[in-house]
């Protein structure tokens, strides 16, 4: 990094799925941040495939299309933090002694094999210490590890050095999507986040300021489109319309049968929420969050972002299902409040697609690099 004379590189954020690309630059201002660029480039099936770059030349010429068209400012500068698919990912917490930091990097590693489902010199391993909310007769830290096989990750950088980029960080779309959608990255009871993506959904435990469990399934919002088209006999534009507008409404539901036709999908998801909210719970006793009797580690509230969310009615119909307050993300919730200036601007329908790149450009811009 740039450090001579205090000067420091301007960093812009880059989300890379199966079927888009999004970018996204932040400016840092005396109040917080400013949107002053972003993009999104539709991807050809099959370039990337559930996270893996199945045709790198392809990858490249988009990446340079997407920053070459950005709206808003153009873009000034090569460095780039970006997204690395949750679906390949492992995350984990784990305990270990009480010890520096310099001791921590050398017992970290012979640690994770014990957890992790590669070798060691197979994968990138990352972890960060989390700071416990209550630290009465705590004898031990606790350690989020961040795990992503080498090939994955060196196939990622090579694209943006080919696209004359420079690759500041990468980092899982889960800790983005935690940095977009929660206030200072500061929440202490139990949230699960919920990215309901073009490709995939991503669960995200957040307790006592930290990222705590992840996982990834492949129920996704473009599923949810195909399904409407077929059993409808339409479009995928419009089914995708159609979802948008009226989603689950009872009201429409004999002229489209829209709930009917995703039915068996949100089922499996709900299912799958279940699974994952029980499995916190039954994991979650290495917590510290407090000594007073009132905190447990339930749940508190669920939150979802991504493209999926924009479907009508399922976070009400979510919070019936789970019995647990819902509301769609704000990933703005860091971020200046902004006017609708024209095309500089993010539509309000497509803000949620944009919870991971907002996420990676808060980073970006912040001090944090």
């Amino acid at each position: 990094m740039l450090q001579f004379l205090n000067l420091r590189p301007e960093i812009f954020g880059m989300d890379i799925n199966d079927l888009s690309l999004r970018i996204v630059k932040l400016k840092k201002k005396r109040k917080g941040f400013k949107l002053v660029s972003f993009n999104e480039v539709d991807m050809p099936s099959g370039i990337v495939k559930e996270g893996v770059i199945k045709d790198s030349e392809a990858l490249t010429k988009i990446i340079k299309l997407a920053c070459g068209t950005v709206k808003g400012e153009r873009l000034a500068t090569k460095y780039v933090i970006a997204s690395l698919p949750e679906e390949k990912s492992f995350s984990r917490v784990i305990q270990m002694p009480k010890m520096t930091q310099k001791e921590l990097k050398l017992s970290v590693p012979f640690e994770a094999e014990n957890y992790i489902p590669l070798a060691v010199d197979q994968v990138y391993l990352d972890f960060q210490v989390i700071n416990p909310h209550h630290e009465d007769n705590i004898n031990h830290l606790d350690l989020l590890i961040n795990v992503m096989p080498r090939s994955i990750v060196d196939s990622y950088i090579s694209c943006f050095k080919q696209a004359d980029l420079i690759p500041c960080i990468l980092e899982l779309e889960s800790q983005s999507i935690a940095r977009a959608l929660i206030k200072n990255e500061q929440e202490i009871l139990p949230l699960l986040l919920i990215d309901l993506g073009v490709s995939n959904t991503s669960f995200i435990i957040f307790s006592n300021n930290s990222v705590r469990f992840t996982s990834s399934i492949p129920i996704s919002s473009q599923e949810l489109t195909n399904v409407i088209s077929k059993k409808i006999g339409i479009s995928l534009n419009q089914a995708e319309e159609l979802k948008i507008k009226y989603g689950l409404a009872k009201a429409v539901e004999k002229k489209y049968n829209i709930i009917e036709s995703i039915r068996p999908i949100l089922t499996d998801l709900v299912s799958q929420i279940k699974k994952y909210i029980s499995f916190y719970h039954n994991h979650s006793y290495h917590e510290y969050l407090s000594s007073d009797d009132k905190y447990d580690k339930k749940i508190e509230k669920i939150i979802i972002s991504g493209g999926g969310a924009n479907l009508k009615g399922l976070s009400k119909f979510l919070k019936d299902e789970l019995k647990i307050p819902v509301e769609n993300g704000n990933p703005f919730i860091n971020i200046l409040e902004y006017k609708n200036t024209g095309n500089q601007i993010i539509p309000q329908q497509e803000i949620l697609s944009f919870t991971t790149t907002l996420g990676l450009a808060l980073r970006g811009a912040s001090d944090e690099i």
